[in-house]
């Protein structure tokens, strides 16, 4: 992949989240750190390919020290784009859902998108979009199962929550003590067929994952469901704004009762009633 220059302008932290977590917005996409009582950090997901400068300078500003590890919800070249660079130069393991791992190491490149879905740039674009593979090497590290908490000091008080259907090792974080959700790509805040536009003209609402890359449409709304069961005051996507308040777990539910007419794009809709796909 040719090198893309990212401006300032396109580089926005996001403070105080819930306690411990900040983020990053670069350009369409967030990155999140968490901050753990005994001080170190854990780094969820690394964007674009060539934002390893930009992350790492937000590391040392708001750190002051390299993260434990670097956790990826799932191997999308928006969301681990960074993870070979900066796992090196900090010398830390990089954790995914073992599912993710033919995309990680070089064996595997994710299927092709589906440019018809859900109409606006993103889609059209999507053909273009790296698909991988990359390859981790020996910094790939294993996530444990679903609603373990990550072995050793990486993630203390979150728990893993396996989120397929946009990939198919995709996973989510549950904080349950104040109730603070890292979704990766299992829904967004924004329409994510209308990324550019959306971060400057739309309010945050919630949608489903993003359908161009989406794989399974009948398992994401299974993890929608899933996720909105723990019924979350916080929620944080890597596409849009974090949300926070009292309405979020309705509109959760409200986005997991109504995926088909919310999230499902037309031609897969299309195809689930001419019995080519299952919801």
């Amino acid at each position: 992949m040719d090198k893309v220059e990212i401006s300032d302008e396109q580089i926005v932290p996001i403070d105080a989240i819930a306690e411990g977590l900040s983020g990053l917005k670069i350009t369409f996409v967030n990155v999140f750190g968490l901050q753990h009582q005994d001080g170190s950090w854990t780094l969820i997901d690394t964007a674009l390919p060539f934002s390893a400068g930009r992350i790492k300078s937000w590391a040392e500003k708001t750190f002051k020290r390299p993260p434990n590890a670097i956790v990826l919800t799932h191997g999308h070249f928006d969301h681990a784009g960074a993870a070979k660079e900066l796992s090196e130069q900090w010398d830390v393991p990089v954790y995914a859902h073992a599912l993710e791992f033919p995309y990680l190491t070089g064996l595997k490149e994710y299927p092709a998108p589906d440019w018809k879905a859900g109409g606006g740039v993103m889609p059209l674009m999507s053909p273009t979009l790296p698909r991988g593979p990359i390859d981790l090497g020996s910094r790939l590290k294993k996530l444990p199962g679903e609603g373990s908490e990550l072995s050793l000091a990486e993630m203390p008080g979150w728990k893993l929550i396996h989120t397929p259907g946009h990939t198919p090792g995709h996973v989510s974080f549950f904080r349950e003590s104040d109730r603070t959700l890292l979704v990766g790509d299992a829904f967004c805040t924004t329409k994510a067929e209308s990324f550019f536009a959306a971060n400057l003209f739309q309010p945050a609402e919630l949608h489903g994952p993003p359908s161009y890359f989406t794989s399974d449409w009948g398992a994401a709304k299974v993890s929608v469901r899933k996720l909105a069961g723990l019924e979350p005051v916080t929620v944080a996507p890597g596409h849009g704004k974090p949300l926070a308040g009292a309405e979020v777990p309705q509109a959760l539910h409200t986005l997991a009762d109504n995926f088909e007419r919310i999230a499902t794009p037309k031609d897969v809709l299309e195809g689930t009633q001419a019995g080519e796909t299952s919801l």
